[in-house]
């Protein structure tokens, strides 16, 4: 069968895409637990359905892994595939033009939640292994490592890849959580920015208050929550967090011309975004800004009354969860640390401050000339007929600096994603043109890296 038979029926080729989607696997919530399960096992079920030698699930102290593996020669190269099952929450869910969780496709496009990110991107390589199975194609050998934390920081996975190193012994990871361009100009991912995660708790009086009888005596914890969050900024963008930049790896001019090469034309960008003008540091470009330098944003903030209606009160209490995305050589522990001792400096006697670090991860550098690098490149090539970028990202998936640190192995991230498939927020799609073709590229890769490792 060749590869475009294999492709040419998209009804037959989404359905297994399809049963993934509609598992509400929403890692963030404890509720959907056996949804986890459920997602888990659905996944060995079709990895052995491929012709995988085994499959397994394997518990953790959070949500389940599944592991698979097919070896095609103990003498050729092995390529660890990584992928997550857990999805972010949809709400709000009254800004969905469909049910998330029930996948439809018009306009050339997938709409579901985890269409994208990352049951699409991880569908990819599992029907570009099918197909290579199906036909004695494969020169490689694979593993399958699809774990479901990802969303909330894998955080129980550095512990089950303690537990099993031998089981994840490979010569290269590979993972599609990761962007294109745009649908005709492929990237692969070379930088990840790290992330350090908090949540912010302010707390004035004892109870919420009647705004008229106490107001303008009392410190209002929502006011003051938003004054210490506007003093997080200069004049410039820059962060204040005193020692924030201390560690930051200054990016040569050379490299910054490298980056400058991604087409970003600004008044697309706005009007992409229906922002009227662009915010961020003083000096850097959009690719800068969002690939090689660090930031701080307000992820969620809320305090007192939201209902409909009105309310007149002081609320007690102001919460915001934020968090900084960090580049090399931050380290998010530190960074976590600055951000409470700085706050616990310049706290006001008039409320009290309590900030709870949440999750982190390290930022992650791929070197361009590594052969799993140049076989994703070559791929790249023969699929779209151009060289693909080199791409900072600026998003971060913790777990790769994790699997260099206790693997000793590099991640190649060649992804297949748009900035229009919405992911985190409602109404995320993913085109189905950019499932063929990554499946295409991922075939290429295979193919390529067998003969270049």
């Amino acid at each position: 069968m060749t590869l475009d038979n294999f492709l040419e029926n998209k009804d037959a080729l989404l359905n297994d895409l399809f049963d993934l989607l509609r598992i509400p696997s929403v890692s963030a919530d404890p509720k959907h637990k056996p949804d986890m399960e459920h997602m888990a096992e659905l996944w060995k079920q079709k990895l052995l359905g491929i012709g995988m030698d085994e499959a397994e699930v394997y518990q953790t102290k959070g949500n389940p892994v599944t592991f698979a593996r097919k070896t095609v020669d103990p003498e050729f190269p092995t390529v660890l595939i990584y992928a997550h099952m857990d999805v972010m929450p949809v709400d709000p869910l009254n800004l969905w033009h469909t049910d998330p969780f029930e996948p439809v496709v018009k306009e050339g496009k997938i709409w579901a939640r985890g269409a994208d990110d990352d049951k699409g991107q991880s569908y990819i390589h599992f029907k570009a292994v099918e197909y290579l199975l199906k036909n004695n194609l494969l020169n490689c050998n694979v593993k399958f490592i699809i774990e479901g934390e990802e969303e909330v920081g894998s955080q129980s996975l550095p512990a089950f890849i303690d537990a099993h190193k031998d089981l994840l012994e490979a010569d290269v990871i590979l993972v599609s959580d990761t962007s294109m361009i745009n649908p005709t100009t492929p990237a692969i991912t070379s930088g990840l920015r790290g992330l350090a995660y908090w949540q912010i708790e302010v707390t004035g009086p004892s109870r919420d208050l009647h705004s008229g009888l106490f107001g303008g005596a009392v410190a209002n914890p929502a006011n003051i929550l938003c004054e210490l969050i506007a003093g997080m900024f200069d004049e410039n963008r820059q962060i204040t967090i005193p020692g924030f930049y201390d560690d930051v790896l200054e990016v040569t001019d050379y490299e910054r011309g490298l980056i400058n090469k991604t087409p970003v034309v600004e008044e697309e960008y706005k009007k992409s975004l229906n922002v009227k003008e662009l915010l961020g540091e003083k000096g850097y470009s959009i690719p800068e800004r969002t690939g090689i330098r660090p930031t701080f944003d307000v992820c969620g903030i809320w305090s007192g009354f939201t209902g409909v209606g009105a309310k007149t009160v002081i609320p007690s209490k102001a919460y915001a969860k934020v968090s900084s995305r960090i580049v090399p050589d931050q380290d998010p522990d530190k960074i976590a640390d600055m951000l409470v001792e700085h706050l616990n400096t310049i706290a006001p006697d008039y409320v009290t401050v309590k900030v709870e670090k949440m999750h982190g991860g390290r930022p992650y550098v791929c070197p361009i000339d590594i052969p799993a690098y140049k076989a994703a490149e070559k791929a790249c090539e023969a699929v779209f007929g151009k060289t693909p970028v080199s791409l900072k990202s600026g998003g971060s998936i913790p777990i790769i600096s994790t699997f260099e640190e206790k693997l000793g192995l590099k991640s190649v991230l060649l992804g297949f994603g748009l900035e229009s498939d919405a992911i985190h927020s409602p109404n995320e799609n993913f085109p189905v043109e950019n499932i063929v073709n990554g499946i295409k590229t991922s075939v290429k890769f295979f193919e390529y890296f067998s003969d270049m490792a």
